[in-house]
């Protein structure tokens, strides 16, 4: 198993309902099947101990914990929780975000862009804030931040692209800053996934049928005319969390069927 004897914290093991699996859930999965115990963090508990009870039918071991990893003390008490059950904290991995609210900048309201910096953005930065001193102290650690390609392609909503280019941006700072310690930290960039995060809240917030939605996205992928699904993040947080890639620091990995090769 390639993570066997790791311990990681997922932020958003939950998700919201839907037909699909989200990315945050099916990392925390396939980390558990490859040997991890995993502290399986959101604001919705009763999601989190869904995902343990998946985890567990697959014989893996999971803690659920609630947290707002928008506030400090909950960053704090998840830091925590996670050296009293497991006794290290080997992987990170940072799976909250949301877009909902956003607009351009003319129409976007202050409160919404504040609410979407919060969880997009500094979530980030409190979680890392205080899982480092652990890792620092081990001598060793991944972290794995859940970007977009909002971050470098041409989007309508400009708090979400902001935020996500400000993750980014903080994932290079951290691997620089934290390369002597042994620690890498790295970023995922999802393009189209389908997921229930995009495709139902999508859905409902544009008053699109899921079929209708569902062909539109597909269509704009390269690869295939097909969105990927979160076993594809999923796959790609377990290759950047194993030691297969314990040279790799401060990469910001497109997983979006080459949708961002069409920058160049």
């Amino acid at each position: 198993m390639r993570l066997e004897g790791k311990t990681a914290i997922v932020v958003g093991a939950g998700q919201t309902p839907g037909e699909t699996i989200g990315n945050g859930r099916a990392t925390a999965i396939v980390f558990a099947r490859e040997g991890a115990k995993v502290l399986l963090v959101d604001r919705n508990l009763a999601s989190a101990r869904e995902t343990k009870s998946i985890i567990e039918d697959d014989g893996g071991a999971a803690t659920p914990f609630e947290a707002d990893v928008t506030r400090e003390v909950d960053c704090i008490s998840l830091v925590e929780a996670c050296r009293k059950e497991y006794g290290r904290i080997d992987i990170l991995h940072n799976n909250v975000g949301i877009g909902l609210g956003d607009a351009g900048p003319t129409h976007l309201s202050e409160e919404n862009w504040q609410r979407i910096f919060d969880v997009n953005l500094k979530s980030v930065f409190l979680t890392c804030k205080h899982a480092l001193p652990v890792m620092r102290e081990q001598g060793s650690g991944v972290i794995i931040n859940i970007s977009s390609i909002a971050a470098v392609c041409a989007v309508g909503m400009v708090a979400y692209k902001t935020s996500k280019a400000g993750v980014n941006a903080l994932t290079h700072s951290l691997a620089l800053g934290n390369a002597r310690y042994g620690i890498r930290v790295n970023a995922i960039m999802p393009g189209l996934m389908n997921t229930p995060m995009a495709i139902e809240t999508i859905s409902r917030v544009r008053g699109v049928q899921r079929d209708e939605l569902v062909r539109e996205r597909d269509a704009q992928v390269p690869l295939g005319a097909k969105m990927g699904t979160a076993w594809d993040i999923a796959c790609a947080a377990l290759f950047l969390a194993s030691d297969e890639a314990k040279f790799i620091t401060g990469v910001v990995l497109p997983v979006d069927g080459g949708q961002s090769a069409r920058i160049g």
